[in-house]
């Protein structure tokens, strides 16, 4: 995405107000514009506009509400709404708004615009970068978020496992990175639960996989659920359920917008991206209840449940990743519907059991205002995926704790790893709001970019 940034002395200010600062900001406008303020009802409020016009007709400065210090729910992406409202032009913050930072990256990503199918422009306005914010990480980071959302909102017909692949290879002809693909029946022997879940449709599933960086810096592993549409297989989901299921490979998505972002600061780490890339698709031969599958770790796994797919592939993949004994082990998901229950659409949970990850995840997500809840690996739970023909059940009986059933269904196959992280995320906005237009969205990645930049740069 072309940068939002550039820099002009004749830069529109954009001169931000609240409710309770209003008054005072009202009394330093010229009488012309403070009259004609108050005859356009300005007020203030949360994501207000008004552009003031000067004596020649052009726009002299821009008026935005944001909530008051102290407000009970801020929202720091609020000037994200900024691109969409304002008349094309150069701009610059007139005062700090809340954070400066956050408000300049949500400028940034409330520039996206998804123009595969139908056209829409780019909003024409650019930022002055706010003194003291680094515009190159900002375009980094919103790239990224372009890279993320694309791929989500490609419908499934044109994002299929094959493109989702040639995607990835792009990335890493991009950056020099090693590419390999490991495809249809060549996955059966090595990888047959990613075999298992892609095996009825006809478009083969298959392995991506990307190495990046120095072999003697830390392993830093990624893995990424890549299922582009998933119909639930023969445990078919309603129709209402699979209205959005082209971002079920949100999880690939983010995992390659995070390798993008590492990949481009040239963190110090030796990076590994896994994607495992399939259809679920319903067939005559499609996985059925009940069916047992040996995994690439050796523990056998009972189908309890066609449509919990997405922990079946991560756990072939997740396996071969931990076989390397990588230094930080991370994969996001569109796992759960429980996660969504418990903690809405904007707040993915995550889990480790590594208290130090923790912690710096939790404060990274703080940071980035991009939100992450920790739940536990309760290990009382876990007796739950036993099987009785099996050594474990993809999806126990009952419907308790389903994203933490889901977390340590995966738990099972990271044993070497010096410290993993699993995130169950949503990767769709339902509703647009400020920075997050209504589609595919960058979920987990910019906080744990964050991380491995405070750790690896």
């Amino acid at each position: 995405m072309p940068s939002v940034f550039e820099t002009s002395p004749s830069a529109i200010p954009i001169t931000f107000v609240t409710k309770s600062s209003w008054d005072q900001v009202a009394e330093t406008l010229p009488p012309a514009q403070r009259r004609f303020a108050t005859a356009s009802a300005f007020t203030a409020k949360p994501g207000g506009y008004l552009a003031l016009p000067a004596p020649d007709g052009t726009i002299a400065q821009v008026l935005f509400g944001l909530e008051d210090e102290g407000a009970r729910a801020p929202d720091l992406f609020r000037p994200g709404a900024l691109p969409g409202l304002l008349p094309p032009g150069i701009y610059r913050f007139a005062n700090a708004p809340h954070d400066a930072r956050l408000a300049a990256v949500a400028f940034a990503l409330g520039s996206y615009r998804f123009a595969r199918y139908r056209k829409a422009d780019r909003p024409e306005v650019r930022l002055v970068p706010p003194d003291g914010v680094d515009a190159a990480e900002i375009n980094r980071m919103a790239d990224a978020a372009t890279l993320a959302r694309d791929l989500i909102n490609t419908p499934a017909n044109d994002m299929g496992p094959e493109e989702l692949a040639t995607a990835a290879q792009d990335l890493a002809a991009e950056f020099g990175a090693d590419f390999a693909c490991t495809i249809g029946e060549d996955l059966k022997t090595n990888f047959p639960l990613i075999h298992a879940v892609g095996m009825a449709s006809d478009r083969a599933p298959r392995l991506i996989d990307i190495g990046w960086g120095d072999p003697a810096h830390p392993k830093v592993t990624l893995v990424g659920k890549g299922v582009c549409f998933d119909t639930g297989g023969l445990d078919l989901k309603p129709s209402s359920g699979m209205l959005i299921m082209k971002k079920d490979m949100g999880g690939a998505a983010n995992v390659l917008a995070l390798a993008r972002m590492v990949m481009d600061a040239k963190l110090k780490v030796r990076l590994r991206v896994l994607i495992p890339a399939v259809e679920n698709a319903v067939s005559s031969n499609a996985f059925r209840p009940l069916d047992i599958f040996t995994s690439r770790k050796g523990i056998t796994v009972e189908i309890g449940n066609t449509d919990a797919e997405g922990r079946l592939v991560l756990a072939d993949a997740l396996a071969l990743a931990d076989e390397e004994k990588p230094d930080l082990l991370i994969d996001l998901g569109t796992l759960t519907g429980a996660a969504r229950v418990a903690l809405g659409p904007d707040l993915p949970p995550f889990y480790t059991n590594d208290e130090t990850l923790a912690a710096d995840v939790a404060r990274c997500a703080v940071k980035e205002n991009d939100p992450l809840w920790r739940m536990p690996l309760w290990p009382p739970y876990d007796a739950w995926l036993d099987s009785k023909t099996a050594t474990i059940t993809n999806a126990p009986s009952g419907g308790f704790a389903g994203s933490i059933i889901c977390a340590l269904f995966l738990q099972r196959f990271v044993e070497q790893a010096r410290s993993w992280l699993h995130v169950d995320i949503y990767g769709w906005t339902p509703s647009a709001k400020p920075a997050r237009p209504e589609g595919g969205e960058c979920q987990a990645a910019r906080a744990i970019y964050t991380l491995l930049s405070e750790r690896y740069a």
